[in-house]
């Protein structure tokens, strides 16, 4: 390759405690694309809050930090800012969808830096709110008195590399916790927390919440970072996402004072039962809602649907997949996404369009679109526009590839959810919808089965013994 050839170097600097740190020290490669990026080097010390210094946001009223992630959020969305601009063009060297689906992505999660947004998440989050700002007086029964707070955690945030827009949330989310916060980016994403953060100290530099962020990267299971910083002299708790291998590399520092919070990898299905083919009309509605699940993120968003378990006869099942074919397709096409399949999935989905008697396949794996029809679900992840139809004779024995690691289920029809609803909790399932819902949720609603902001907190309780009356 010519000097002129040579792709310019993508620099992803890291926010510390309120400071831009630039440097090209070290060189890295991006999970997906495998594009070099360059970092400055770790500076452990200031990625460290001591514990001698109380939280930066600890006695700044509530109030005050929605009205600065209100104002944040009004300045993500505002196309003149640099910041923004800046990160999307270097994301779309290092990230495998399009920019205006990452755009749209990040733009459309500063929306939940909303006023009201923002305050039903905490009012669902903690019975009493108040004790985020201050030590709310208790008595038992008993007349023991106490004062209980959700005192400022310390977190250490592992952020995922298939949503940007996750950045966001986990900044407000440290932020109403009022939580000293160090987080780790991806190496899809190693640019969007910085953005927002340089956002935040354009506002102003030395307001608290600014000065209690920090943002950096370094390659998981890196042991000369990890086993610093995973301590809970200094840290007190992770709030890790990701797959499978990020989450046990975290496991393996915990211990006594330093806990997880997980949000672990999870696969979505839909259950569609025959009531969809009691007309064209509601056969083209079925196959719409199911696409829009299986599109969200362009299937990139643990919410997206990988697998549609129908309940019909093989010929119906085939008119079902024909028409989430071609829905699939389209929206593919709108979002100018048209990444290929890896070749191992490729190679996979070509033997199965061999395999007439056991497997039909809609599409091409050129990238626009695939659906396969099976008896059982395929052995592999369904991604990058990928659908795994499964007939069944009844949605009761869909329930048999229900489990834990299974977290929304988009249902059609919509009245027969309450049926399953319970059993579905029992193998584990964490969400139920409308089939076409799985994108959008409920505020304040519990994720991967928890509050979180309640358990991010340190709760502490200032036990004052027992009132005078009480005693007497």
């Amino acid at each position: 390759m010519s000097l002129v050839d040579t792709p310019p170097i993508v620099r992803a600097p890291f926010f510390l405690r309120g400071e831009l740190v630039e440097g090209d020290d070290t060189s890295h490669r991006s999970r997906d694309l495998g594009v070099t990026f360059t970092t400055p080097r770790i500076d452990l010390d200031r990625a460290v809050t001591p514990r001698s210094e109380v939280p930066p946001l600890l006695d700044v009223p509530f109030d005050e930090i929605i009205d600065f992630l209100v104002e944040t959020g009004n300045r993500i969305r505002d196309p003149a800012n640099p910041f923004m601009r800046d990160c999307l063009d270097r994301m779309s060297a290092t990230h495998v969808l399009p920019r205006s689906v990452l755009e749209a992505q990040v733009h459309g999660a500063a929306g939940f830096l909303d006023r009201r947004v923002l305050r039903t998440i905490v009012e669902q989050n903690f019975p009493d709110p108040g004790a985020l700002d201050g030590w709310v007086p208790k008595e038992d029964f008993t007349g023991r008195r106490s004062f209980v707070r959700a005192f400022a955690p310390r977190l250490i945030h592992v952020l995922p590399g298939n949503s940007p827009g996750v950045a966001v949330k986990s900044i407000a989310q440290g932020a109403m916790v009022k939580a000293v916060n160090l987080f780790k980016m991806s190496s899809s994403d190693p640019f969007t927390t910085v953005a927002i953060l340089r956002t935040m100290a354009e506002m102003d530099p030395h307001h608290p919440v600014v000065t209690s962020m920090s943002a950096v990267y370094w390659r998981g299971g890196d042991d000369a970072v990890e086993r610093i910083l995973y301590r809970p002299q200094y840290f007190d708790k992770i709030v890790a996402w990701g797959g499978g291998d990020a989450i046990n590399n975290v496991i393996r520092y915990l211990g006594p004072g330093f806990q997880l919070v997980s949000f672990d990898p999870k696969t979505s299905i839909s259950m569609v039962g025959r009531e969809a083919f009691a007309t064209d009309e509601t056969l083209d509605l079925a196959a719409e809602l199911a696409a829009a699940d299986v599109m969200i993120l362009n299937q990139e968003a643990c919410v997206a649907s990988r697998f549609i378990h129908v309940e019909a006869d093989a010929d119906d099942v085939d008119r079902f997949c024909a028409r989430l074919h071609e829905r699939i397709v389209d929206k593919a096409a709108a979002s100018g996404d048209r990444r290929p399949l890896d070749m191992d999935l490729r190679d996979r989905i070509d033997t199965l369009a061999m395999l007439d008697d056991e497997f039909r396949v809609w599409g091409h794996t050129d990238g626009t679109g695939v659906v396969i029809r099976s008896e059982e679900p395929v052995d592999f992840h369904p991604i990058n526009k990928i659908a795994n139809v499964v007939r069944v004779d009844s949605l009761d024995d869909a329930m048999r590839h229900v489990n834990v690691a299974t977290q929304t289920v988009g249902f059609f029809p919509f009245e027969r959810m309450a049926d399953y609803r319970d059993r579905l909790a029992s193998s584990g399932v964490q969400r139920v919808v409308r089939l076409g819902d799985a994108g959008p949720s409920t505020i304040g609603n519990p994720h991967d089965a928890m509050y979180p902001l309640h358990r991010f907190v340190h709760w502490m309780a200032h036990e004052d013994g027992v009132a005078p009356s009480a005693a007497g």
